[in-house]
């Protein structure tokens, strides 16, 4: 083991992060480092990492250029940081992007991309990186959700999809990583003031009148979103590694006043759909 190593062996996490070249990822970078702990950064160019964190924090900072379409450069980048620290205790997997559209005006080469970032990328991601948990009987992976993937939104339906997607195998991997010591966390937040909707928002080229009230809506109205998202990223973050830190750290953790709306109207939604339609949906069993 080398001195970096022994460092934090010693006490402090280490952390591997994914889309840290903005927004929410790089928020956590500077939290984490701020807190004495050690990250691998990764971005599809680790040269725009080194303006947002200048130097190397005595070794405690690794950043790294990932592709998350590349399953080879995901395992170089594990790798490197496996020989760096030792092990990764807390897997974050942030990077992903939106798409802006009713769900019949997006394109198949919109909706692969971006199913390719924010599912088969993370799953990607985390299968490289379970094997060593497992090993180590302990660690937590971190998935980035959305309001979105709690409930569905006009203009935001394939977005929604792929991040109902996360919700689902996340789910399931956390029964399935339970027994074995290793946590799952999905983190949901609503609208915070980073530059998703400027920079990691796509939107759809087609357009239909016929959806103009409905993701027509949501399409004019973004312009006039930015800037103006309620959510801070600092007390968002803050948050985020208050709860991944702690010695019970939840399944879901709803952020922002939004986001707890938005997931309360769903439940109630949820509920009484299935109060009211109770008796139609038991009548379906076999006779005794």
């Amino acid at each position: 083991m080398n001195s970096i190593q022994t460092s934090v062996a010693a006490s402090k996490k280490v952390w591997f992060v994914t889309g840290t070249s903005q927004g929410l990822g790089a928020e956590l970078v500077r939290q984490i480092l701020a807190r004495g702990d050690s990250v691998a950064a990764t971005s599809r160019a680790a040269a725009k990492l080194a303006p947002l964190f200048p130097g190397d924090f005595g070794g405690r900072l690794l950043p790294l250029s990932l592709d998350l379409g590349n399953a080879a450069g995901i395992s170089d980048a594990v790798g490197k940081t496996l020989a760096r620290f030792g092990r990764i205790d807390i897997l974050v997997n942030n990077a992903g992007y939106g798409l802006l559209g009713a769900v019949e005006e997006g394109s198949d080469d919109d909706i692969r991309k971006m199913f390719e970032v924010n599912v088969h990328g993370l799953l990607r991601v985390t299968r490289e990186i379970l094997p060593h948990l497992r090993e180590r009987r302990s660690g937590q992976v971190v998935n980035l959700s959305s309001m979105s993937g709690l409930a569905g939104v006009a203009g935001f339906g394939l977005y929604c999809a792929s991040k109902f997607a996360v919700e689902g195998l996340s789910e399931a991997m956390a029964q399935e990583l339970a027994p074995l010591g290793i946590r799952v966390t999905i983190v949901e937040p609503g609208p915070f003031r980073t530059e998703f909707l400027s920079g990691s928002l796509g939107v759809s080229e087609r357009i239909i009148e016929d959806y103009a009230a409905t993701s027509g809506k949501a399409r004019a109205g973004r312009a006039g979103r930015i800037g103006r998202q309620p959510g801070d990223p600092v007390k968002g973050v803050e948050a985020i590694i208050k709860a991944v830190t702690s010695a019970n750290p939840p399944l879901h953790l709803v952020l922002g006043a939004m986001a707890m709306e938005h997931a309360n109207v769903k439940l109630t939604a949820l509920k009484n759909d299935m109060e009211t339609w109770k008796e139609l949906s038991l009548s379906t069993g076999f006779d005794s």
